[in-house]
């Protein structure tokens, strides 16, 4: 069996780390966050989430000189005109608690297909700075936004992310209810890391 390989992840996101860690287990790739080797995160001015995974994973690799895998994604709610979007991370500028609670404000008063909401994963696979063809996989997880807060798992928008199709004792649970196994299963990034493996192999 031949070692490893070693690839940098564009980010320096803890739960985005044990996410696409867990989601990499079964394959040869050694995922390492770009923080281990003193890399800042990258200016993301694109204007979509593939502009962004691209430039993050271009940085991760340029500055490294490894392969590198960036991830860009976030919550679309088409009653707000697809945002938080590509700002999900940034969208009360003081962190997830304050983007949850500002998204729960925002949505007050909407109700039934108005809370449609939809978590978006990109994943670009770069073998280096240079490289003419990234690999490029995306994953959709469909839902609607909660009400209330609900779980203690995950990260980011998962405790108001109610799962489509899925329950815990007859009630729709959130994301941040499901266990890693399942999230890692159903979830947006599940999907896009599937894809991504698929296309690097095929």
């Amino acid at each position: 069996m031949s070692a490893p390989q070693t690839v940098v992840l564009a980010s320096s996101n803890s739960g985005k780390l044990t996410e696409l860690q867990d989601a990499l287990v079964d394959t040869p790739y050694d995922l390492h966050p770009q923080s281990e080797f003193g890399v800042t995160d990258a200016v993301e001015d694109g204007l979509t989430f593939v502009e962004n995974a691209i430039i993050k994973a271009r940085h991760a690799a340029q500055h490294t000189g490894f392969a590198a895998i960036a991830d860009d994604s976030g919550l679309v709610v088409p009653a707000l005109g697809g945002a938080p979007g590509i700002y999900s991370s940034r969208y009360s500028g003081e962190g997830d608690a304050a983007n949850n609670l500002k998204l729960l404000h925002t949505m007050a008063g909407f109700e039934g297909e108005a809370r449609a909401a939809s978590f978006m994963c990109v994943l670009v696979f770069m073998r280096s700075a240079d490289d003419p063809a990234p690999v490029i996989a995306e994953g959709r997880w469909h839902g609607q936004i909660a009400h209330e807060l609900r779980g203690e798992g995950g990260f980011g928008y998962d405790p108001l992310f109610l799962v489509d199709g899925l329950s815990i004792e007859q009630r729709i649970c959130t994301a941040a209810e499901l266990t890693r196994e399942q999230k890692r299963l159903f979830s947006h990034r599940g999907q896009a890391v599937r894809q991504l493996c698929q296309q690097l192999h095929a």
